[in-house]
């Protein structure tokens, strides 16, 4: 009996563990870094820890072994791995983004009298989470719960853009069921790299014989991550360059609206 309660104690929210294993508590305040920092530095991680570099080596390779870390290109810094920004993901997702989402887009929906959707990245795929279509007689039909290829979408492209080369690679690798051609790879790159340059992302495609324009901007959590993207939809004719800007503008108005309301819900 006395020692359930002393597990019990220590199963409590803030309590200090009876036998604390340093190099897990270490290891977690590393990952907790990354929820100030987009970036790290093997001496950050040393210097805030208060560890030898030897040891803070040990620790982000072992974090980079389960893909809580990934290490950049030259080598030299270190960024948020994969499953540590699905866990970030999952939070976002349990939070139902939808539902904070939802008057947003009505009110985007009414400012541009476009539709609206809001999306997230599934492995190489789009899905559109929830949408508001305009009052226009002619109009994009609302696509929620729909899937498509991210590099065919804006809102794809948008959220494409803030990966990098080896995370693209990861989704279109040749044995991926999305794999790109080479040719097809070259052009995305080329189209991701335009969309970092202006700030948003957009697309044509044909539908029933009229061609649809669409504008896309990213929603980004605390740490500057993209969890989702914003996107409007038009007929060619309504979407002119001119009014991509206007629209552009509003998206991002509304994503600021939903970044605050994200991070004000997960504290």
């Amino acid at each position: 009996m006395a020692q359930g309660k002393a597990v019990d104690k220590a199963d409590r929210a803030g309590a200090k563990p009876s036998y604390p294993i340093t190099s897990v508590g270490n290891a977690l305040r590393l990952l907790l870094m990354f929820r100030d920092h987009k970036r790290l530095r093997l001496t950050d991680v040393a210097h805030s820890l208060d560890v030898a570099d030897s040891t803070a080596h040990r620790l982000l390779a072992m974090l980079i072994q389960h893909d809580f870390v990934r290490r950049e290109e030259d080598l030299r810094v270190y960024v948020a791995g994969p499953a540590l920004l699905e866990i970030g993901l999952a939070a976002v997702r349990n939070l139902d983004i939808r539902n904070l989402a939802r008057p947003i887009l009505a009110d985007l929906a009414l400012r541009v009298n476009e539709t609206v959707h809001l999306a997230q990245l599934e492995g190489g795929r789009i899905r559109y989470l929830a949408g508001a279509e305009s009052n226009r007689a002619l109009r994009v039909a609302d696509r929620t719960g729909q899937l498509m290829p991210a590099h065919r979408t804006a809102t794809g492209k948008a959220l494409l853009a803030e990966l990098t080369a080896a995370q693209l690679d990861e989704l279109f690798a040749s044995e991926t069921p999305g794999a790109l051609r080479p040719e097809e790879r070259g052009a995305l790159d080329a189209e991701l790299s335009r969309v970092r340059d202006q700030g948003y992302a957009t697309n044509h495609r044909d539908a029933d014989e009229d061609e649809i324009v669409s504008v896309a901007t990213v929603v980004r959590d605390r740490r500057d991550l993209a969890v989702a993207a914003l996107n409007a939809s038009a007929p060619a004719t309504r979407m002119p360059r001119k009014r991509q800007l206007t629209v552009v503008r509003h998206l991002h108005a509304a994503a600021s609206q939903l970044e605050t309301l994200l991070n004000n819900a997960v504290g």
